[in-house]
C-alpha cells in the first residue's frame, strides 16, 4: 500500500455566522486518485482552499501534513513550491495572453529580470504533449474552448512540479468527449505517481477513476470509502452525501399539456462577430403550456444561441424567423421586450450573468419585479424583505439570513437565487440553460421539483442540459440539435441515450412536427 502523503487533522473553519468546515479528517495516498463528495455547502471547496493557502495558516484550526512534515502555508505560493497545486472551477487563464504566458504567469523563465522566451516556448510545448494539446504555445488562450483551457491549466499546474494535483469539478463545464480525455489524463497522471483529489458531482466519473472517496456533509467527515475493497455504490455515496436514501434521482411528475404557448418558426440566428456564418438554421419548435421541453445537443451544437436569442435577442446577428405566444406573434426585439411578453432565461453562467455576487440575496432576488415593489420610483423596503423570505423559504435557500452576500453561497443555493428571481417575475415560458450545472444530487432533486411545480402552474418550460440522463428523467418531450439544426425530435417514452446521440450527431435537418424521425 502506498504511504500517505498528505493528512489533514481536526480542520475547523469559521466564517461570520457559519461553521463551513468542523474537525475534518482526510488522508490521500501517494499515486492515488481521491474523490471528494458532498452537498453545494458542504465544504469540499473550503477544505482544499485551507489546503492550498488560500486560507491561510491561523485563520483555521487543526494540522495539515504533507510527505510527513507539519505545514503551515501562508499563502497559495507556499504550498506550490511544496507541489500542491489546485485547479478552481472557475477557470483563471488570462483570454488575452497567449498559452505560454498564461502557463509560466508567476512562474516566469527570466533572468536578471529579462524573460527567456526561447525557454518559455519549448517548455509550454513539453508541458503541452504531456496533456495531449497540439496547439502553438503563442496561441491566446480566449481562442481555445473550454475543454483544451482545462488542460492549458493541467499542464501550468505540471510545470510546477506537481506532486499533488486537486481539481475543483473540472468536467462541470466540458462536454463528453472532453471530460472522459482528462478523466483518461488524471489516470496517466497515476501512472507517473501524481496524487490527486478529485471534486465531482458526477458519481460516474468517480466510480470510473476513484481508489478512494470521502464523504463531507454539512460541514464533517462522514466517510472514507475504498473503491476496490468495500461495496461503494452511487446509492450508498449519495445516502451519505445527503443523509437518507434517494431512491429516485428524478421526482415523480404527471404532465398535464394544455395548448402550444410558444412557437418558434423558421429561426435563423448569423454568429455575432462572423457574420457570414449562421448559427442557427431555420428552427422549428414548440412548447406547450405545462410541458418541459429538453434540448439535446453537444457543445457548438446551438443551445444557449436558441435560448439567447429568443429571449430578446441577446445573442445573434440578423436574426430571422417568428414567434408566437398563445398563437399570437409577438417581437422579442430586446430583453426589456422579451420580459414583459412573458419569457424568463437562467443563464448556464450563474456567476457572470444570473448574478450580481457582491450583492446580498434580497437585492438579487427582487432585480426582476422592482416595478412590483415601488411606489413613485421608491422600492419599498418591507415588501421587498417580505418577497425575498418567501422565496428563501419555498426554495429552501441555504444560509444565515438574506442579507448574506449571493456571492458567499454553495452554486446549489445561489442557482436557486437565480430560480427565485425569475419565478418572482412571474413568468409564462421559463427557458433553463444548464440548471444543475456543479450542483450536487440532492440540490439537483430540489430543483426538479421546482421546475415540475412550475410545468403544474401552466408554464411552458425549456430545459437545455448537457447531461443525458437529466433530459430523460424530467423532460415530456425533446428536441435534438446539431449544428445549428434541430435533427430530431423525440417523445419521452420513446427516448433513450442511444437515440438521442444518434441524433446528436447528425447534420441532417429534422422533419418539420413529426416525432421521432429525421431526414
Amino acid at each position: 500500500m502506498s504511504e500517505v502523503i498528505l493528512e489533514m487533522r481536526n480542520i475547523t473553519k469559521t466564517f461570520p455566522g457559519v461553521k463551513a468546515l468542523q474537525n475534518v479528517n482526510i488522508q490521500v495516498r501517494a499515486g492515488e486518485i481521491h474523490a471528494l463528495c458532498g452537498e453545494n455547502g458542504a465544504g469540499k471547496s473550503t477544505l482544499m482552499k485551507v489546503l492550498s493557502g488560500v486560507y491561510p495558516y491561523g485563520t483555521y484550526e487543526g494540522e495539515i501534513r504533507f510527505e510527513g512534515n507539519v505545514c503551515q502555508f501562508k499563502d497559495i505560493k507556499m504550498s506550490e513550491e511544496l507541489g500542491i497545486v489546485i485547479i478552481h472551477q472557475e477557470l483563471a487563464l488570462i483570454p488575452y495572453l497567449s498559452i505560454a504566458e498564461n502557463i509560466f504567469l508567476g512562474n516566469e523563465r527570466a533572468s536578471g529580470g529579462i524573460m527567456n522566451w526561447k525557454e518559455t516556448i519549448l517548455q509550454t510545448r513539453e508541458q503541452l504533449k504531456k496533456v495531449g494539446l497540439k496547439e502553438s504555445p503563442t496561441t491566446l488562450a480566449g481562442s481555445i474552448g473550454v475543454g483544451k483551457q482545462q488542460l492549458v491549466e493541467i499542464a501550468k499546474a505540471l510545470s510546477k512540479k506537481v506532486k499533488l494535483l486537486i481539481l475543483d469539478e473540472p468536467t462541470a463545464a466540458l462536454n463528453e468527449d472532453d471530460s472522459e480525455n482528462l478523466l483518461q489524463l488524471m489516470l496517466e497522471f497515476k501512472r507517473q505517481g501524481i496524487a490527486s483529489i478529485l471534486i465531482s458531482h458526477k458519481l460516474n466519473e468517480i466510480s470510473k477513476v476513484a481508489d478512494s472517496v470521502t464523504i463531507l456533509r454539512d460541514g464533517q467527515t462522514i466517510e472514507t470509502l475504498d473503491m476496490h475493497k468495500d461495496e461503494v455504490t452511487e446509492d450508498r455515496i449519495i445516502s451519505g452525501m445527503v443523509g437518507r436514501d434517494l431512491t429516485n434521482r428524478y421526482p415523480a411528475h404527471q404532465s398535464k399539456i394544455g395548448d402550444v404557448i410558444l412557437e418558434v418558426k423558421d429561426w435563423t440566428v448569423y454568429h455575432e462577430q462572423q457574420t457570414g456564418r449562421k448559427v442557427l438554421d431555420g428552427i422549428h419548435m414548440n412548447i406547450r403550456k405545462g410541458e418541459i421541453v429538453g434540448i439535446a445537443g453537444l457543445m457548438g451544437s446551438g443551445r444557449t444561441e436558441l435560448a439567447m436569442s429568443i429571449f430578446g435577442k441577446a445573442y445573434g446577428k440578423n436574426i430571422t424567423g417568428q414567434l408566437f405566444k398563445d398563437g399570437r406573434p409577438i417581437q422579442n426585439n430586446t430583453v426589456n421586450q422579451a420580459i414583459e411578453n412573458g419569457f424568463a432565461y437562467v443563464t448556464e453562467d450563474r456567476k457572470n450573468y444570473g448574478l450580481i455576487l457582491m450583492d446580498d440575496i434580497k437585492r438579487n432576488i427582487s432585480l426582476t419585479g422592482l416595478g412590483k415593489l415601488s411606489s413613485n420610483m421608491v422600492v419599498d423596503d418591507k415588501k421587498e424583505i417580505l418577497v425575498a423570505e418567501e422565496m428563501r423559504k419555498k426554495l429552501k435557500i441555504k444560509t444565515p439570513n438574506i442579507l448574506q452576500k449571493t456571492g458567499n453561497l454553495s452554486g446549489g443555493n445561489q442557482q436557486k437565487v437565480v430560480l427565485s428571481k425569475w419565478i418572482f417575475a412571474e413568468p409564462d415560458i421559463l427557458i433553463l440553460d444548464e440548471p444543475t450545472r456543479g450542483i450536487d444530487v440532492g440540490a439537483k432533486y430540489e430543483i426538479y421539483s421546482i421546475i415540475n411545480q412550475l410545468a403544474d402552474e401552466g408554464k411552458g418550460v425549456l430545459v437545455i442540459s448537457s447531461e443525458l440522463p437529466e433530459i430523460l428523467g424530467i423532460c415530456d418531450r425533446i428536441y435534438v440539435m446539431s449544428a445549428g439544426r434541430i435533427t430530431g425530435e423525440v417523445k419521452r417514452e420513446d427516448a433513450t441515450q442511444e437515440t438521442l446521440m444518434k441524433y446528436m450527431t447528425r447534420t441532417g435537418g429534422a422533419q418539420h412536427g413529426n416525432t421521432n424521425q429525421t431526414v
